[in-house]
């Protein structure tokens, strides 16, 4: 019995790793992309009619982000539908951007989805569900009002982070907003992820490492 359990664990420890992997990977790219915009343009001319450094830099955001999607799907066996969101509003505001040649539109992403995911979860709950356990359920398992009170926190998360967006993108330079989504964005969402702790332990019904214990 300890091998498929030591087998479970280290597959648990392994997902968030991987899926950090594939959603900091496109950002990363993206950030060093439009730092190094000019000469990427210079070193491969076949850049250079896409536009400006975020323009370009936008256009190699969205082919690692197709990469990045596609190699979740071949390692993990799914996409998960947070990021599958994202990638289509991505691929959607990129091409706009690109083709219109206004970086407005990929600034804007960001409020979007954000935006997006708030309607879906505070609508969820005008109407008596707390969608966001349908992302976690296999994550944590919460008796009903703790979903409902992740769900209103994560809810109202989305909607300070589209905010925020609106009002760097709105008042900073590119450069500025673009160091503000890639090293700004994710570790306000990992602190904000690890103050829910205390309430996700509180409404747990099944404490952690209980099913694995009983198993060994």
């Amino acid at each position: 019995m300890s091998e498929p359990t030591e087998k479970l664990t280290t597959e648990q420890k392994e997902e968030p790793f991987l899926k950090l992997v594939f959603e900091l990977g496109p950002l990363l790219i993206f950030f060093f992309a439009n730092l190094r915009g000019e000469w990427l343009m210079r070193t491969f001319p076949v850049l250079a009619p896409i536009g400006s450094p975020l323009l370009v830099a936008t256009a190699l955001f969205m082919a690692a982000t197709v990469i990045s999607l596609i190699a979740s799907r071949i390692v993990m066996g799914n996409i998960p539908i947070m990021p599958l969101v994202s990638g289509v509003v991505v691929m959607v505001f990129g091409a706009l951007s690109i083709w219109l040649q206004d970086e407005t539109f990929i600034k804007m992403k960001p409020t979007i989805v954000n935006g997006l995911f708030a309607a879906v979860l505070l609508g969820g709950l005008l109407f008596g569900r707390s969608l966001l356990g349908y992302v976690f359920h296999s994550a944590f398992k919460l008796d009903d009002e703790g979903w409902r009170k992740l769900t209103l926190r994560w809810g109202l998360f989305f909607v300070f982070l589209a905010i925020l967006n609106e009002v760097v993108w709105r008042n900073f330079s590119a450069d500025a907003w673009v160091n503000f989504k890639v090293w700004a964005t994710m570790p306000i969402t990992i602190a904000f992820t690890l103050a829910q702790m205390p309430l996700i332990m509180r409404h747990s019904t099944e404490p952690l490492g209980e099913e694995k214990k009983d198993e060994g």
